[in-house]
């Protein structure tokens, strides 16, 4: 008693569709394709790679993430 349930064998995380799992900055856009096209290989899920798009505000540039509706 008091010992805990033992040492996990394995971690789960619960990922729902549209869930942004990873993002780059600072990189060519052919760099950044080709890495995330890499890391999708390793992942037991469907992926998709999501492009930000800029626009210009009052306050400087200002980034949303296209295709989830996002502002």
């Amino acid at each position: 008693m008091g010992k805990g349930k033992g040492a996990p064998d394995h971690w789960v995380a619960v990922v729902r569709p549209g869930k942004i799992l990873f993002e780059m900055e600072g990189s060519p856009v052919v760099d950044a394709t080709e890495a995330m096209r890499l890391a999708s290989h390793k992942l037991p899920l469907r992926t998709t790679l999501v492009k930000a798009r800029t626009r210009r505000t009052e306050g400087g540039l200002r980034a949303s993430a296209a295709g989830f509706g996002q502002e």
